[in-house]
């Protein structure tokens, strides 16, 4: 996934931790998760607990009193899996205390790096990957008896549909819902569509019903997740044959209707999608529903052709400006965000100032941010030579973050005195008399708490902004 919080890959680890109210049985184990990465690795470790769980473990915020630490990895840059590393070899200090601790590792660096992790290094006890979960019971008894555990089988049906995801540091407000599993695109820098797999979509039956049964527990957010939820397909193969005459064919955006139809209160966001696959349908929806928030995040990665080309992204820089055309006219509401890579191999200085220039026309409201890391076995580092100096790569990123936070103090300037419907979802950390939430657009919003709670709708009027956050007041119905 291009993004996550898709939210490209953010590069910084977050613990996903918290102890379960009720359990069906106990074995007196407790687990901890720590995850880095895009939200389909928060939301696979939603999947996780929910499996361990069953099993009797509970699952804790504390890493010293846990008998299984899983660390879901992501390996879309090399600094990423350095910081895994490095957290491993803290884990592996007290199991020279604990020798029954067991130490895995999940996701895509799982599935990357599994020789080196469990023979060379001797970092881990157990390896899972993206598809492998079910099996973790297995695996972690397969430990306890003394010996190493891996499965990193890639499956082409596993969506996990039938899994009810234990929902970990979500506060009870928002939740992520996975909608389809693996890549079809083998962007040449991706390592993606080798570690998850291939593409596969979710029946839309299971996800409303998920979205439902969120609703009913006082959620009033989600997010529906997919590498590219726009090739979201089911009953209609890649060939465009259907599967079963006697049911309908769902497309993202007939999914997205029906989520949305849930309940007008639920609000709906998607996590990411595709220039090349981004059709009307999916706008006119996102305009037809106000619960479905105006909000899109369309990686550009490069707004230059020949290096898109390079990337094998599939699109030109005149059909992406095409796609942000479409979006601004038919939902001239909407913040869009993007992900861009600097310093890509052969990129030139010209080049570089193209995707410059396309921010400027642009205009984004927020963007994730990286200079190219080259990843093993990716096509880039096969056909490719990693020709650009360091040091003019983190020059071109600071060029491109230098003006992304111009254009983002630019656009969240123009909300002051305009009224936004924000959804509460916590307590400032800076203040216990002020609440945060984000609006449609995606901005978090601040503004005092009175009698307000997580989960309250609140009407509010923008007084102050920086390039990141509102500030407003909550204007009375």
């Amino acid at each position: 996934m291009e993004k996550t919080i898709d939210e490209s890959i953010q590069g910084s680890a977050t613990m996903l931790n918290t102890n379960l109210a009720a359990e069906k049985f106990s074995n007196g184990k407790k687990l901890y998760l720590e995850s880095y990465g895009c939200q389909m690795n928060f939301s696979d470790s939603e999947i996780v607990a929910s499996i361990l769980t069953d099993k009797g473990f509970s699952t804790t915020r504390n890493a010293e009193e846990a008998d299984v630490i899983l660390m879901n990895t992501c390996s879309i840059r090399e600094n990423a899996e350095q910081r895994v590393r490095n957290k491993l070899s803290q884990y592996n200090k007290r199991k020279k205390q604990n020798p029954s601790l067991v130490i895995g590792v999940l996701g895509c660096m799982a599935e990357r790096l599994k020789d080196s992790l469990l023979e060379q290094e001797k970092l881990v006890d157990l390896v899972a990957g993206p598809d492998s979960y079910r099996d973790l019971p297995n695996l972690i008894e397969e430990v306890e008896s003394g010996q190493k555990a891996v499965n990193v089988l890639l499956s082409r049906e596993e969506t996990y549909a039938d899994i009810s995801p234990v929902r970990l540091g979500s506060g009870g407000v928002t939740a992520f819902i996975s909608i389809m599993r693996g890549c079809d695109n083998m962007c040449s820098f991706c390592v993606v569509p080798f570690t998850r797999g291939r593409e596969r979509s979710r029946d839309p039956k299971s996800i409303v019903q998920e979205a439902s049964d969120l609703f009913d527990q006082g959620y009033r957010e989600v997010t529906l997740l997919g590498q590219n939820v726009d090739s979201y397909k089911w009953n209609i193969t890649k060939k465009g044959e259907i599967i079963n005459p006697d049911e309908p064919v769902v497309t993202f955006a007939n999914l997205m209707e029906k989520v949305a139809l849930v309940n007008p209160d639920l609000r709906i966001r998607f996590s990411t999608s595709h220039p090349k696959d981004m059709i009307d349908d999916v706008l006119h929806v996102m305009a037809k529903y106000e619960n479905i928030c105006d909000y899109i995040h369309l990686p550009v990665q490069s707004g230059n052709t020949e290096v898109l080309k390079k990337m094998n992204r599939g699109y030109t820089r005149e059909w992406y400006m095409n796609r942000i055309d479409a979006i601004k006219r038919i939902i001239p509401e909407a913040a869009i965000s993007t992900d861009i890579i600097t310093g890509f191999c052969g990129e030139t200085d010209e080049q570089h100032k193209d995707t410059l220039t396309l921010m400027s026309e642009v205009g984004y409201d927020f963007a994730y941010m990286f200079f190219y890391s080259e990843r093993p076995k990716t096509l880039a580092e096969r056909k490719f030579e990693d020709d650009i100096p360091e040091a003019t790569k983190k020059q071109r990123l600071y060029e491109v973050q230098e003006l992304q936070a111009e254009l983002s103090l630019a656009s969240n300037k123009k909300a002051v005195g305009k009224t936004y419907k924000v959804l509460i979802e916590g307590i400032s950390k800076r203040s216990d008399e002020e609440v945060y939430g984000r609006n449609s657009q995606n901005v978090t919003t601040i503004f005092a708490k009175d009698d307000y709670k997580p989960g309250d709708y609140v009407n509010v009027k923008i007084t102050d902004y920086t390039s990141a956050t509102l500030r407003g007041i909550a204007v009375k119905a």
